[in-house]
């Protein structure tokens, strides 16, 4: 279990980011009594965790359960070119998870394209005919262990197994597989700027009535087609260092190595590739200590890993749908 180590966030934090993990539209009202407070308590918490901590609730686009592809790309740059075509890229409504790496001539970035002829247009078309970059290696995302709806906060344990059911929102069985119409694009772009947004600025941002909006809102994330996620730097609760891994293992142990990483408390996402190496992995770590014993411990224990290369960000330039300098 992980321990907050924090100079500024206490307890109660931790468990109102779980919270709005669990349930990122929940009333300040429903968080408060499930937590065992007053509603100005957590008003004044989510409030201050939104200056101090970034703290932004956002709704995401399930790539994998929309049966779209995800491609993991590492760019290498010239010295003077990452920072700017870094922030270019976070420009992007089809990219997320953006970090600077190697000293700054590195950037590492998903993509989720969102119309066909997208990864395409950026793959062959812009990257390469930029000056700046000088290598581009894709790997596709095939099979998620961790992450997504999955939040790494849940990993402090914060909440009791009741907490977590009392917050959980009742949503109606998927009619079908889950996907995305085109009249959804207004809810989906507001949501995008606040996950918290209210039913009337729903309604004002797609032009539809309000219970309209309740209810493709809630077959969305009945589905599986959108779920609202939490974005905030790991700083704030004791851990200011995170690398990605990129795992090289045995065919045969690509799956047991995946399922073996996404309990380790380190790892906010995990997720087979087709590409050189078979896994990759976010880990969020306290400290460059923490990332050695790592990697020489619990990673390298496991069996079926033969080679790992780990690629500790520099910077942060975009999470889930912001672009901002962490």
């Amino acid at each position: 279990m992980l321990e907050l180590e924090s100079d500024t966030l206490d307890p109660l934090d931790v468990q109102l980011l779980s919270a709005l993990e669990v349930d990122g539209r929940a009333s300040f009202s429903r968080i408060a009594a499930v937590l065992g407070v007053s509603d100005q308590t957590i008003a004044r918490r989510y409030r201050r965790l939104c200056a101090e901590a970034g703290l932004r609730v956002v709704a995401v686009r399930d790539a994998e359960r929309l049966g779209q592809d995800q491609w993991m790309l590492r760019l290498r740059c010239a010295p003077d070119g990452a920072t700017v075509i870094a922030d270019a890229l976070a420009k992007r409504p089809d990219t997320a998870w953006i970090g600077l790496a190697s000293g700054g001539t590195e950037i590492a970035c998903m993509t989720r394209p969102r119309h066909p002829g997208d990864h395409d247009d950026l793959l062959l078309g812009k990257l390469p005919r930029t000056p700046s970059v000088v290598e581009i290696r894709a790997q596709q995302l095939l099979h998620r262990f961790y992450g997504g709806p999955t939040g790494w906060v849940r990993k402090f344990r914060a909440l009791s197994e009741e907490q977590a059911a009392a917050l959980r929102p009742a949503l109606p069985e998927a009619d079908g597989p889950a996907r995305l119409e085109p009249e959804d694009a207004p809810l989906l772009a507001a949501l995008e700027r606040d996950g918290r947004a209210t039913y009337p600025e729903l309604q004002r941002a797609t032009g539809r009535s309000e219970s309209s909006v309740k209810r493709r809102l809630a077959a969305l994330i009945g589905s599986g087609a959108v779920y609202i996620d939490v974005e905030y730097r790991s700083e704030v609760l004791g851990f200011s260092k995170s690398a990605l891994l990129w795992i090289t293992t045995t065919p045969a142990a690509m799956h047991s190595v995946g399922q073996a990483l996404a309990v380790h408390d380190e790892v906010a996402f995990a997720a087979a590739t087709a590409g050189p190496s078979h896994v990759v992995v976010t880990a969020v770590l306290r400290d460059t200590a923490h990332l050695y014993a790592y990697l020489s411990g619990p990673v390298g224990r496991l069996e079926g890993v033969q080679h790992v290369e780990a690629m500790p960000f520099l910077r942060r330039v975009k999470q889930l749908t912001y672009q901002g300098l962490w």
